[in-house]
């Protein structure tokens, strides 16, 4: 009793010291991201006063605009009013849309959400079970016919593989939607309280909106899925590789315990915290890297506000799409640090 008395001020302190070395780890992460979100928008070859003024605007025109956005102070107070304006939550105002790029932001994100979401869910339950029965099957038929599956949606062009199942399943067979997140007939109908179609349609109780949104959703969740699925089936096998090779699954199946009970009680259990962060970084990849296959599938979301910022030079709105993909990492990779935690006692 009195060790433990003694030795908890110390637990106290060091956990203390945990968490604010987390902290400052954090807040220099997120300077680093600010800085250099800051730095693209100065070194991309566009010219941000053009964007605005046009090229046919007189010279006092532009060195008017090129003073208002601050152009003409030192680099290092442009990047003081940057993070002034942050703190505001000002992200500026977008050239595309007029509005502010905050606005804009919240506004396509939710469809780049529901989109990814579908896609790592379904990315998620097919490659577990895969990489799981490659490993089981390690060196056999099956195991090279995951690995090949797991090729091929790695390796396959996201914007080819968009186009081909838009002739397919959509043009020749009409099983799934087409573009965009619902029919024509529904767009505009199901009021806006999420942002996400598919719950706001059930929370109105629009089934007919509801099914037309789930049918638009399908093929472009799957494409996305499937490239996570290859990813997520790729590292799970090599995962469970290295676990079943180990002396505690040998000791199992000699005290006679089931090979599913060895494999899924005992094995995937100890690969369980290492996933918790493969799937975080894939669901990150999702969120920022749909940009194609929302410009195949004309997808109102994030990745084709981001796209069309690019093309016409909206540097406000890159410069915040930017950000605002640094700061969705910074918040995965906390959150798996948390369900590290969680899961594994060994890291509390």
């Amino acid at each position: 009793m009195t060790t433990h008395a003694a030795t908890s001020p110390l637990a106290g302190t060091g956990r203390l010291h945990a968490f604010l070395r987390k902290l400052a780890s954090v807040a220099l992460t997120l300077l680093g991201l600010l800085a250099l979100t800051f730095m693209i928008g100065r070194v991309m070859p566009l010219d941000p006063v053009l964007a605005i003024v046009g090229p046919d605007a007189d010279q006092s025109t532009y060195d008017q605009v090129y003073q208002q956005l601050g152009l003409d102070q030192p680099l290092l107070m442009q990047f003081f009013y940057y993070l002034r304006d942050l703190m505001q939550g000002d992200l500026g105002v977008s050239i595309l849309t007029g509005n502010a790029v905050a606005a804009d932001i919240a506004r396509v994100f939710p469809a780049t959400l529901e989109l990814a979401s579908a896609a790592i869910v379904l990315g998620t339950l097919l490659g577990v079970p895969l990489g799981v029965y490659a490993a089981t099957h390690q060196g056999k038929w099956q195991d090279q016919v995951v690995r090949v599956l797991s090729l091929i949606g790695y390796s396959m062009p996201v914007f080819w593989l968009g186009m081909m199942g838009l002739l397919v399943f959509y043009a020749w067979l009409d099983w799934v939607g087409g573009i965009g997140r619902v029919a024509l007939s529904f767009d505009g109908l199901v009021e806006r309280r999420t942002g996400l179609l598919l719950i706001d349609a059930l929370l109105e109780g629009n089934w007919p909106a509801f099914r037309s949104a789930l049918n638009h959703l399908v093929l472009p969740a799957a494409i996305l899925g499937l490239n996570s699925m290859a990813y997520i089936a790729r590292m799970t096998r090599s995962f469970m590789l290295a676990q079943l090779s180990q002396e505690y699954v040998l000791t199992a199946r000699v005290k006679g315990l089931s090979e599913t009970q060895v494999v899924w009680k005992h094995a995937f259990r100890n690969i369980l915290v290492q996933l918790l962060t493969i799937v975080a970084l894939a669901y990150g990849n999702l969120l920022e890297g749909a940009v194609l296959i929302e410009t195949v599938f004309a997808w109102p979301g994030f990745g084709r506000y981001l796209t069309d910022g690019l093309l016409i030079g909206d540097m406000n709105a890159v410069m915040g799409s930017v950000l605002v993909i640094g700061l969705i990492f910074i918040g995965l990779n906390l959150l798996s640090d948390a369900l590290y935690r969680v899961f594994d006692p060994r890291t509390r």
